[in-house]
């Protein structure tokens, strides 16, 4: 058995609320063993065989159990644990001034993307071949570079299924 993580794409955004004792019941439907969610935004650890058709038998389950699509992406929680031990942010931690993210696709992306932040709003650090880690810089309004994500999703191929975390909430699935 493999512990793997869920990085659920658009869950408990709008309409498409699901409340974490649904998730937990709906992953053990499917047979997933040891099933813990983390914090509400479609975060689910779980025991499991690994298996190509792990990622769309669990789509396939949240689609029937929830009512609609839910994109996932999976990583086993030694891919968790290499990604911190790599310290993609060269010791940085988030405070004030800056929020650490990390975009996590469920494919390989192109070995030529090449991605650039913007001055004063947001920095971007070439990750594994799945995923891009980023700094967010407070802007004098408070907010953290939201509008950042967008424009880095917008230069991404089309079709690729992404979802992006907060840097702790991958400390949170390690620990």
């Amino acid at each position: 058995m493999t512990r793997y993580a869920a990085f659920l794409r658009g869950v408990n955004l709008g309409k498409r609320t699901v409340k974490s004792a649904e998730l937990k019941a709906a992953f053990e439907a499917l047979g997933l063993e040891n099933v813990k969610t983390l914090l509400a935004s479609g975060n689910v650890l779980f025991d499991a065989k690994a298996g190509k058709d792990l990622q769309a038998r669990i789509e396939a389950g949240l689609e029937t159990q929830v009512g609609f699509a839910v994109g996932t992406v999976l990583r086993s929680i030694d891919e968790l644990r290499a990604m911190a031990s790599a310290d993609p942010f060269d010791g940085r931690t988030e405070d004030v001034g800056q929020k650490l993210y990390v975009m996590l696709f469920a494919e390989p992306l192109p070995k030529t993307l090449a991605l650039k932040g913007v001055a004063g709003d947001y920095d971007v650090i070439p990750g594994g071949e799945r995923e891009i880690y980023l700094i967010g810089y407070r802007k004098p309004d408070g907010t953290y570079s939201a509008g950042g994500l967008l424009l880095i999703e917008k230069q991404l191929p089309k079709g690729r299924l992404v979802t992006t975390r907060n840097w702790n909430t991958i400390l949170k699935a390690i620990a």
